[in-house]
């Protein structure tokens, strides 16, 4: 049996100087507030017990958006009632399960082609993602 190891392109954390940029990229103008107060709003409910608020980086892979983490702790218990998942995950894995859950849920509710674009995006890169078994758990 062999086994083959694919190399993946860590995503990289968006300079300052463009931060201002990435929302509307990532949402499109009209959405992004919705979107940013959906994402924090979603990590309020996954992890009660240890987000409080605070500082959140961009992430980007090959230049285009893919998703935003809180940076107040390293790790964060996902222990809130929108997921059966019960467990912890470092603060980017949970940055990610918010914003999988964000994009699904605002395109429910918006139509817009940046949704589903960045969900398939995102959802393709936590497919070789350390955390991606949790990952996967927390979203399903």
């Amino acid at each position: 049996m062999s086994t083959s190891s694919i190399t993946r392109q860590p995503a990289t954390v968006v300079p300052d100087h463009r931060r201002h940029d990435f929302m509307p990229a990532m949402f499109g103008m009209p959405l992004m507030m919705a979107a940013e107060f959906a994402i924090y709003s979603f990590m309020e409910k996954l992890s009660p017990l240890d987000y409080r608020g605070g500082y959140w980086q961009f992430f980007e892979l090959d230049d285009k958006p893919l998703f935003i983490a809180p940076t107040s702790k390293p790790r964060f218990r996902i222990t809130g009632d929108i997921t059966t998942f019960q467990g912890e995950v470092s603060a980017e894995a949970a940055g990610i399960i918010a914003t999988l859950f964000t994009c699904s849920h605002l395109s429910f509710q918006h139509p817009s082609e940046l949704l589903p674009e960045g969900f398939a995006r995102l959802h393709a890169y936590v497919d070789g993602h350390a955390e991606a078994s949790e990952i996967f758990q927390a979203i399903d």
